[in-house]
């Protein structure tokens, strides 16, 4: 059996769980919570994983995992390299997409929005939470660059390693590390059902509140 054969024969029937209007919360944020809180019960392994899908100057796409680090009515905030693909795409755009896949609960959450970089001394306290050899990783690393082997970034590692070794409340936050907040105008809930008949219910954002519709699986 060849192996594009198999892979079309994989299928599962999704039946854990319903979605309808009367089971969401009145906002997508406290709805959100409510989905996060159970896949961390869940206890499963990343639930804070989340597909962030941007576009550069050229049109063409681009996707990657990063984690979500914290989230209120303002929007979805996580960190990373301003000068990586993402963040130079980010500047050109300033739109996004993130998409959260809860497998084991059969639930997505996707998000689109504008972006907008965090305030710095959000920046700097999530910077300063951060185990210290992420901190000087984050000096270390030229994020989505080309570099000759991993033992020239390693050589570089000791090196900031023993420079902050010695200096007093360890690395600053680099000026190209940072938040950005993912400000959301859609975010729907997707409940997998049996038959492929999955519950799709979506918030957009109209005149300053949010509507609810239900989209076709």
């Amino acid at each position: 059996m060849s192996t594009n054969h198999s892979l079309a024969d994989l299928r599962k029937d999704y039946k854990l769980a319903s979605l309808g209007k009367r089971d969401l919360a009145a906002d997508p944020f406290t709805q959100f919570g409510k989905w996060m809180d159970d896949a961390i019960k869940a206890e499963l392994p990343e639930p804070t994983a989340m597909n962030l899908a941007t576009v550069g100057a050229n049109g063409r796409p681009s996707a990657r995992i990063v984690l979500l680090k914290s989230f209120d009515a303002n929007g979805f905030v996580f960190f990373t390299n301003y000068d990586s693909r993402k963040g130079r795409e980010l500047a050109e755009s300033q739109w996004a997409a993130l998409t959260f896949h809860w497998v084991e609960l059969e639930r997505q959450v996707r998000i689109e929005g504008h972006v907008i970089k965090a305030d710095a001394a959000v920046s700097d306290e999530y910077f300063n939470s951060r185990p210290l050899a992420s901190r000087i990783g984050a000096h270390v690393s030229p994020q989505s660059e080309k570099i000759s082997s991993r033992e020239s970034l390693m050589v570089k590692f000791a090196a900031a390693t023993a420079k902050f070794a010695v200096t007093p409340g360890g690395p600053p936050r680099p000026a190209n590390w940072g938040g950005y907040v993912i400000v959301p105008e859609m975010v729907e809930f997707w409940q997998g059902r049996q038959s492929r008949l999955h519950d799709r219910l979506v918030f957009q954002r109209q005149f300053g509140g949010w509507h609810i519709e239900r989209l076709a699986p």
